[in-house]
């Protein structure tokens, strides 16, 4: 897997990166947000976010060197992958970080050529939408096994 750091001029300048090196994420900060301010993934046992980072690809918005957003891409490189867990941190809302971590995602050298790209969100359809997700287009093809307590092992 290639170590990707996506610097844009205009977000460089703000002091803003994106980088794909796991050794930058700051967990704690990361956990915190998931665990307690999410709607998607409260009450996630840390062990299940370690072992979910460590088997993903990840992408770090980084302020100054601090965690400023993220995203887990769960893929196999060739013609899948999943984006999850992409938030950025209320202090640095309203300046394109979520645009612009989408756009390094979709864009990332890894995962060029994928045949499918899902996600799955409650409220952030019109940013997906810029990037070409739209609904389903087969529903009743797909399935899942949906257990939303997550319970630690």
């Amino acid at each position: 897997m290639t170590t990707v750091i996506m610097n844009d001029d205009a977000f460089e300048k703000r002091g803003f990166k994106i980088s794909t090196d796991k050794n930058l994420l700051n967990v704690d900060v990361i956990y915190d947000f998931l665990n307690n301010d999410s709607y998607w993934a409260k009450g996630i046992p840390r062990q299940k976010l370690a072992r979910a980072i460590e088997n993903s690809m990840c992408f770090g918005i980084y302020f100054n060197d601090q965690q400023a957003g993220f995203a887990r891409v769960v893929t196999d490189n060739a013609t899948f992958a999943y984006i999850c867990d992409v938030f950025v941190l209320p202090d640095y809302r309203g300046k394109s970080l979520s645009k612009w971590l989408v756009q390094t995602i979709i864009k990332h050298p890894d995962l060029k050529g994928l045949r499918r790209w899902s996600l799955a969100t409650a409220d952030a359809h019109n940013l997906y939408n810029q990037f070409g997700f739209s609904p389903l287009a087969k529903p009743e093809s797909w399935m899942e096994i949906y257990t939303p307590y997550i319970k630690p092992q």
